[in-house]
């Protein structure tokens, strides 16, 4: 009971934030307390940062990378390009920035997706001058698809990154079983977007309305420079692969390119458009605490009794067959993600897992079902993924607010058939990789 009241108590803190308190500093502040009590030790915080180090710092260096590429107009000058591929038709604008979100979302992760789709979109948006439903509609889009299409790579969510190092599965691997997968899911995805907000989206829009995309470029060297650094480091990724290099240590090279690019530093740091000093403050320093933090509370609460009745439940989940193991454990990581966050559920699964009496072939189901439930799941609920609350955040600070009950509305309605079409998918597909 002491272990599941200090995760609670976090938990409210980390959502809460009282008076701007970090949620690093908030689950730093649980950790500290579990530690204190005796619900963790010293061990345990070596066992934790060994599960958390890369996909944390991986993490942050695509933000960096994100951020700069934000900076220099990317990110604005890929959205006017998709504006005007919609030729003025509201119908075709949706799903085209839907995909762009898909895209995002798999390079720089679902959180990089929410924080820099968003603002824009919202921009083009206004410049459109749309209707309240149909500002409303692309919204919703971009902040659901962030989540539900951030399988493809371990790259595209924090999730995947600690689910690969835990289970020393391969980047090769993860994206041979999961860009199907997540092909199935931006699917299902449009589908019940489409099928949800195809009333409100406007006949036509004028594209006079528009700035030319080049006009978004601010940096046009960073510009440049973006597409041969992001095709080198995609190839980096699977090459450095069966060489067991961390991903951390690849993403943070290619950020450091960037940031040399960006700052200008061969020529002494001169004048530049790009301020990497805002760009290093700016950065989600918070979630290196609160990957740390967190999952050393969570790794208390799993100490106490929840690893060992989660792992129960999968045994037998594993015995009734492969189909039910698959759909059952995704569906369970997500309901457990959708209030108790993703990050912490994901710690929980893995657990549960490693010690689950099942099968080679079922574990390995389970355990991309766990990935799929923690980066879908989190849509049911405004609480279940950083990438969530980042994006209410950003929302909030563009002045447009969104309550939970109206939230929850659309995610209890959306998630559920994006979830199982994944699963399915999941069910179908990795016994074809296995030959």
């Amino acid at each position: 009971m002491l272990a599941l009241a200090i995760f609670v108590v976090t938990l409210t803190l980390v959502i809460w934030q009282p008076r701007g308190l970090g949620i690093g500093t908030s689950a730093l502040a649980g950790a500290a307390v579990a530690l204190a009590a005796g619900v963790v030790n010293l061990a345990d915080v070596a066992v934790v940062w060994d599960i958390v180090w890369d996909a944390t710092f991986t993490f942050v260096a695509l933000i960096i990378i994100s951020l700069i590429l934000d900076e220099a107009g990317f990110f604005a000058w890929a959205a006017l390009h998709v504006a005007r591929w919609g030729g003025g038709s509201g119908r075709r604008l949706f799903p085209l920035v839907i995909v762009l979100g898909a895209v995002i979302a798999a390079f720089f992760a679902n959180d990089g997706a929410a924080l820099l789709l968003t603002p824009i979109v919202m921009a083009i948006l206004l410049r459109l001058q749309f209707s309240p439903a149909a500002a409303l509609a692309f919204i919703i889009a971009t902040g659901f698809v962030a989540d539900t299409t951030s399988l493809p790579l371990i790259i595209s969510n924090l999730v995947n990154i600690v689910t690969a190092n835990f289970f020393e599965v391969s980047f090769n691997r993860y994206a041979l079983v999961m860009v199907p997968v997540n092909v199935i899911s931006l699917a299902a995805t449009l589908l019940v977007l489409w099928l949800m907000f195809r009333r409100d989206l406007p006949e036509r829009y004028d594209l006079e309305r528009l700035e030319a995309p080049a006009q978004a470029v601010r940096d046009p060297l960073v510009f440049r420079s973006a597409f041969p650094l992001l095709a080198v480091l995609l190839v980096a990724f699977f090459v450095t692969a069966p060489l067991g290099i961390p991903v951390a240590v690849v993403t943070g090279l290619a950020a450091l390119v960037l940031a040399s690019i960006a700052g200008r530093w061969w020529r002494g740091g001169g004048s530049t458009v790009i301020s990497m000093r805002r760009v290093v403050r700016d950065a989600p320093w918070q979630i290196v605490l609160f990957s740390v933090g967190m999952y050393l509370v969570v790794y208390g609460l799993g100490n106490a009794w929840l690893t060992a009745d989660a792992s129960a439940v999968l045994t037998w989940l594993g015995q009734q067959g492969q189909l039910v193991a698959t759909l059952g454990t995704g569906t369970l990581a997500a309901l457990l993600a959708s209030v108790m966050n993703n990050m912490p559920s994901t710690l929980v699964g893995a657990l549960a897992i490693d010690q689950a009496q099942v099968s080679e072939a079922t574990r390995e189901l389970m355990i991309y079902a766990n990935v799929i439930g923690n980066d879908l799941g989190p849509k049911f609920t405004p609480i279940g993924s950083l990438a969530t609350l980042l994006w209410l955040h950003v929302l909030a600070s563009k002045g447009t607010r969104i309550s939970w009950g109206q939230y929850m509305k659309v995610g209890l309605v959306l998630t559920p058939p994006v979830l199982f079409s994944a699963l399915i998918g999941l069910w179908w597909w990795l016994p074809l990789t296995q030959g």
